[in-house]
């Protein structure tokens, strides 16, 4: 069900779309240029958090509720991913 955003709204949730959508990419890059491993869990966070960004700002546009389960979802896995790469990366294990 596609609403229709009142006034200066969709224009800037469409740009936020564009916006996120350039980082992503921009964060792609690192994670396969990276220097270093943290340099490339960073950027993997932060494409995990535009993801959530450009779902919630799709369930805006489009007034489809159900992209806002899928943020919430990806937010989850995005969070416990990044704290299981991360313990990785400083103790060498996940789970000791």
């Amino acid at each position: 069900m596609a609403t229709e955003l009142p006034g200066l709204l969709g224009p800037v949730v469409f740009a936020g779309l564009l916006v996120a959508s350039g980082l992503t990419l921009l964060a792609g890059y690192r994670v396969i240029v990276g220097p270093t491993t943290p340099d490339r869990v960073v950027a993997l966070d932060v494409i995990a958090t535009n993801v959530v960004a450009i779902a919630l700002l799709f369930a805006l546009q489009t007034g489809e509720a159900l992209f806002v389960d899928v943020s919430l979802v990806l937010a989850i896995i995005g969070f416990v991913s990044t704290v299981a790469v991360a313990r990785y990366v400083t103790e060498g294990d996940i789970i000791e």
